[in-house]
């Protein structure tokens, strides 16, 4: 029987500080990083998404981040294959792959061999929903999935609609439930899942800090200078945390106070929508507070499991 090759998880909510932690475990690993954050894809999109730092990408090689423009689309099975062939190259120079960030259904994908739904695109259906929440709102269209999919609905943000869409097309088609059909395997990696956490009043100050910074780093020039290259608010990867906020203070609807009060509140539901993917009861995760020598405890760890 064929040795399992080892693959590291870093997962946890945003802002507890999977980045930092995963550089500083790569470089004294001889380590590479896979980014599993499907908002680090989008070129252009750097402030809004925390997108690690020139310095930080230097310290430890990085993949999949900027490998799309704002209007284009990167599918779940994309990103499967891309994924599994960066973590084979990175198995065959004799270097150990990290998979790091906080998209649960990405990781997946990855690590169980989902297979997504083959259910053919239905472009009618799709303007039919795409007109219903024109007419209703997001929010409606998402309580409709709700609906006929709890479970499919509380791993999907209300405001990502073209998710939603296209849950809604698979269960109309098939008549099965969405979260269903994800036909999975046994994984082909040897893993390692670390998660992170910290007191949730922490978390949230965290993440109250992160957004002030967005906004004095100039998040909502980076989404006006996004406008002015012709990206329209409507797109998919405009509706991320931060970036609607910054449209409707660009438009003159909200102020950046009230943008960063909202900002605020949709990150909050997001971080407890992340707890739905990665459970504190979940065997298969090993779980540590974020404080300090916590890096040199994890790297043991990782030595002993895989006899580095």
């Amino acid at each position: 029987m064929q040795t399992k090759l080892p693959l590291i998880l870093i997962v946890g909510p945003t802002a507890v500080g999977k980045t930092e932690l995963a550089i500083q475990l790569a470089e004294r690993l001889n380590g590479e990083i896979i980014s599993a954050d499907s908002r680090l894809f989008y070129r252009g999109m750097d402030i809004g998404t925390a997108k690690p730092s020139r310095e930080e990408l230097e310290r430890v090689p990085h993949y999949l981040i900027d490998i799309v423009n704002p209007d284009e689309t990167l599918s779940l099975a994309v990103f499967q294959e891309k994924a599994k062939n960066i973590i084979a190259d990175i198995h065959a120079r004799g270097k150990l792959p990290f998979l790091v960030g906080g998209t649960g259904q990405y990781i997946r994908a990855v690590t169980q061999g989902w297979t997504p739904p083959e259910v053919v695109q239905n472009a009618r259906m799709r303007d039919e929903l795409e007109r219903m929440k024109n007419e209703n709102s997001a929010e409606w269209l998402h309580a409709k999935l709700n609906i006929l999919d709890s479970e499919a609905a509380a791993k999907i943000d209300a405001r990502n609609v073209r998710r939603t869409i296209r849950a809604l097309e698979v269960i109309l088609t098939t008549g099965k439930k969405f979260s269903e059909q994800r036909g999975q395997s046994e994984s082909p990696y040897q893993l390692i899942t670390i998660g992170l956490n910290r007191p949730r009043e922490e978390l949230y100050r965290r993440v109250d800090e992160r957004i002030d910074l967005m906004f004095a780093n100039g998040l909502v020039d980076e989404v006006k200078g996004l406008l002015a290259r012709g990206y329209p608010a409507t797109l998919p990867s405009m509706s991320a945390i931060g970036y609607r906020e910054c449209v409707s203070v660009a438009k003159g609807l909200l102020t950046v106070e009230q943008a960063k009060v909202e900002m605020r509140r949709v990150t909050r539901i997001f971080v407890r929508r992340q707890a739905n993917w990665f459970k504190e009861s979940d065997p298969n995760i090993m779980w540590f507070k974020v404080e300090n020598g916590v890096g040199q405890e994890i790297e043991s760890l990782i030595r002993q499991l895989i006899d580095f």
